[in-house]
């Protein structure tokens, strides 16, 4: 077998046998060779330096002041060059510091590939806890972890909180959107982990025989309720009667999610919100775009989970960039909090200026909230710094009586 044999620091090609050269040389060789550089090691580019004066390493060591030992190691690789090092020998030897130093690193790199093991699981622990906020989750209450610096407990943790029989097989970060068939294909770790808490609630919940017959039913009972913030708290009644598992879990920091719509199977439809906007316009905007998810069975069939995200902003529109489901569920509950035709009628009679008794009046004309009056008149001449003394908030109305996770209160899953 014709290999490369590295013999002071040259590269002969000779026949030899497997056991006339040692491994780890080799390999070294090849990777220190990776370099473009004409000396692969500081002590090629220092043994160099003195053949061309004439020098023996017993002269160095008089001119450096050091034992012959000492530059016995330099020259054998076995003590590195330092900086201090490099800069003495650009004074006697005038070898470029910077040249000395990158051979040093560059080395020393080469050995550690062979001598340093990396832990196989390193990659996938960085994947799995670097990107979770695993200290908001156990603060949340959603890992049990006695202690949160001992690795075993938070893998352990995370593996019963996603439901896996190991660390090994969690795999929703990397592929996330694929295995969970998350809508929104840019879902983040932080709203998968979301997901996952507002599934475990919702898989304990008892709730009555769901139809569709019996959700279409759920919004003509709903509808009066948009008169007043009082009445939220008879929405999660409402649903469960439905046969709808409505869930609340405060989103977790950056996570941006208003509301979620999947099936358990085919008869058990979930709906769970945020409430990150505590506002009553977007408390029925959100709620009648998931109810219409439901309705329309979107994801059902796939068995997609309708992740809605920002819903405040152009996703609560139906441009170009939503999607078909999307647009009819933003179509329906716009039209559920104020109809859109009366709405258009009433700003161009109206606009530019909107007086508050005009507010009032044509929310009580629809006998609905002017919140709700005033939320569609800031998505529709999107001046969001308007109308803001009519945004009343609802969330202290409805959290008695729903499952609620978040805000101090862990839904006690599992007990």
């Amino acid at each position: 077998m014709i290999i490369p044999v590295v013999v002071k620091h040259k590269v002969q090609f000779g026949e030899i046998g497997k056991s006339s050269i040692d491994t780890k040389t080799l390999v070294l060789y090849y990777l220190v060779m990776a370099t473009a550089e004409p000396y692969r090691t500081p002590a090629q580019l220092i043994e160099e330096r003195l053949r061309e004066r004439g020098w023996t390493q017993r002269v160095l060591a008089l001119i450096l002041a050091l034992d012959e030992t000492t530059v016995s190691k330099i020259l054998s690789g076995k003590k590195p060059v330092d900086a201090e090092l490099a800069l003495t020998l650009h004074a006697v030897l005038d070898i470029d510091p910077e040249q000395l130093l990158q051979l040093q690193k560059s080395y020393e790199l080469a050995k550690a590939h062979l001598e340093v093991r990396i832990d196989p699981q390193l990659k996938k622990r960085a994947n799995l806890i670097g990107k979770l906020p695993i200290q908001e989750m156990i603060k949340r209450g959603w890992l049990d972890v006695h202690d949160s610096r001992n690795l075993n407990d938070i893998e352990g943790a995370l593996t019963k909180f996603f439901g896996e029989q190991s660390p090994d097989d969690i795999e929703i970060l990397e592929f996330a959107p694929k295995k969970t068939n998350v809508s929104d294909k840019d879902a983040t770790p932080e709203q998968i982990a979301w997901l996952y808490r507002v599934k475990q609630i919702a898989s304990e919940l008892l709730v009555q025989k769901y139809s569709q017959s019996a959700a279409r039913d759920a919004v003509s009972r709903l509808k009066p309720l948009l008169s007043s913030p009082q009445e939220v708290r008879k929405v999660p009644r409402i649903l469960a009667e439905s046969g709808i598992r409505f869930v609340i879990v405060e989103s977790l920091p950056s996570a941006k999610i208003d509301g979620v719509c999947f099936w358990l199977n085919d008869y058990s439809p979930v709906i769970g919100m945020t409430l990150r906007f505590d506002r009553i316009d977007n408390f029925w905007f959100v709620l009648r775009h998931e109810l219409e998810h439901v309705i329309q069975r979107h994801g059902r069939e796939s068995e997609t989970t309708m992740l809605d995200i920002n819903l405040d902003g152009e996703r609560a529109g139906t441009g170009v960039g939503v999607s078909d489901e999307e647009r009819i569920a933003n179509e329906v509950a716009a039209d559920f909090c104020v109809p859109q035709k009366k709405l258009e009628s009433f700003i161009a009679r109206k606009a530019p200026f909107f007086a508050e008794r005009d507010i009032l009046g044509f929310a009580n004309t629809l006998q609905v909230h002017p919140g709700l009056v005033a939320g569609q008149l800031q998505h529709k001449t999107s001046r969001y710094d308007r109308f803001r003394s009519f945004l009343v908030k609802v969330r202290r109305e409805v959290i008695p009586s729903a499952p609620v996770d978040g805000w101090g209160d862990v839904y006690p899953v599992g007990l």
